[in-house]
């Protein structure tokens, strides 16, 4: 713990109180970033910024204000905390608006790699053109479109006035090409990146290459298809595309305000059995892993559907009092400039039994998704379509690319009819799913 912020943050609480806040939080926001792109085995741009700030959440009554700043001379704090209290007294009064009491944090190990920053840049800017230029290798990449590594460090503290001052420290880095295949006037793009909380597992180059190669070149020659009711396999990569619906739909503030498809259906049998969903905030090495939430509450490993049943939705404090229950540690902040709101952690569907070959291979006649466009499950109306890009199969072969597909379904239905899922699960995504299969699908083609 860095004694300097721990001193700034407990005398800026002292300081909301003193200025006339009931209750006070102070959120404190410390951060470099790194970010070097490659083109053509030349520096397109690099930066490295660092930025500091805090955010006051003040109480007068119960109405609550909010301001921050990211100057910390005596005279701009003092005019944000007192903006802040401002703001509350202008404010409609709301019994939800509470702070957290619970003093303890959870344990989560492999949040930050203390060598991330002695690292020389010269060695990542190295490793971004030798990313690309491996890329570039296969005789059916024509072109690239850029290569980049990027990196930031991340110190959170929280303090408010009913006794609590908590923080972490966390880290990232992250390494991505995207290339272009040509064929005639065709042209295809595909990228691939890796990201992990520490430099040294990040992924050979020769694997990210290569996969973003494939991902160009496999789509090459496509042909349309009529339209159809076929079995849809959704790829690892585009699984959260349909399940992220899902996610929006268990926000508890959509669930109390009635605008859920899911709204009714806790403890119901909403999947099949074959799909589970977790919420893990405390995964080891997770990107999205920390010791608490944006309010201070420790995080959990929140199951939310087992074995096709819906078990659990997601809260804040406010939402989680509204509806009586008690919060699920999933307060999100987008920094240190905005009020908490409701997100998830680290999401994954548990792997199945099935190899993807053997997805394929049990499949008579269907479309392996690489891509989708559009919104997904719509988590108002439970209502799925999207533009989709992919492979086609035929008697448990893939025969050919298809482009420019739009698939469509309500939610009950794909998602009690996912009949195989896949043991190809990347645990170091912030949303991972194995590759899975939904036995009938309406497909729209020619």
């Amino acid at each position: 713990m860095n004694m300097n912020y721990i001193n700034l943050v407990e005398k800026l609480l002292k300081k909301c109180l003193k200025l006339g806040a009931d209750v006070a939080e102070v959120y404190f926001q410390s951060g470099r970033n790194l970010s070097i792109q490659i083109l053509n085995s030349e520096i397109e741009t690099i930066e490295e910024a660092s930025t500091q700030g805090v955010g006051f959440r003040v109480f007068t009554g119960n109405r609550m204000g909010f301001s921050h700043c990211n100057n910390f001379s005596d005279r701009s704090v003092e005019e944000a905390i007192l903006r802040a209290i401002e703001f509350a007294k202008l404010s409609t009064p709301d019994e939800y608006n509470v702070l957290t009491d619970d003093k303890t944090v959870s344990e989560v190990n492999g949040l930050y790699d203390q060598n991330l920053g002695n690292i020389p840049v010269d060695n990542k800017i190295k490793m971004a053109i030798e990313l690309e230029k491996e890329a570039l290798k296969d005789q059916r990449i024509t072109k690239s479109s850029g290569s980049s590594y990027r990196e930031r460090e991340t110190e959170i503290y929280i303090a408010n006035s009913n006794g609590i001052l908590k923080n972490y420290k966390t880290s990232s880095c992250s390494l991505g090409v995207s290339v272009v295949a040509e064929k005639g006037e065709q042209k295809t793009t595909g990228g691939e990146s890796c990201s992990r909380v520490f430099y040294e597992d990040l992924l050979p180059i020769e694997e990210i290459a290569a996969v973003a190669a494939r991902k160009a070149f496999e789509m090459l020659d496509p042909v349309m298809v009529s339209t159809q009711r076929a079995t849809v396999i959704f790829d690892a990569d585009v699984g959260r595309s349909l399940l992220g619906g899902i996610i929006s739909a268990i926000n508890g503030e959509r669930v109390i305000q009635g605008a859920s498809f899911l709204r009714n259906s806790l403890g119901e049998k909403i999947a099949s059995p074959l799909l589970t969903i977790v919420d893990d905030g405390i995964k080891p090495k997770g990107l999205a892993s920390c010791p608490f939430d944006g309010e201070g509450v420790p995080t959990i490993k929140n199951i939310i559907v087992e074995n096709g049943i819906l078990k659990s939705f997601i809260y804040n404090l406010k939402a989680a009092k509204r509806a009586g229950v008690k919060s699920t540690g999933n307060a999100t902040r987008g920094g240190f400039s905005s009020l908490p709101g409701i997100g998830v952690h680290n999401v994954y569907v548990p792997a199945g039994k099935s190899l993807k070959n053997e997805i394929i291979a049990a499949t008579r006649r269907g479309f392996l998704v690489k891509e989708v466009t559009g919104y997904g499950i719509d988590p108002v109306t439970g209502n799925f379509s999207g533009g989709a890009s992919g492979l086609w199969i035929e008697n448990g072969e893939i025969v050919h690319p298809v482009r420019g597909l739009t698939i469509a379904g309500k939610a009950d239905e794909i998602l009690n009819a996912i009949d195989m899922v896949g043991n190809d699960l990347d645990m170091n995504r912030t949303f991972a799913t194995p590759t899975f299969r939904v036995a009938e699908m309406q497909i729209g083609g020619r």
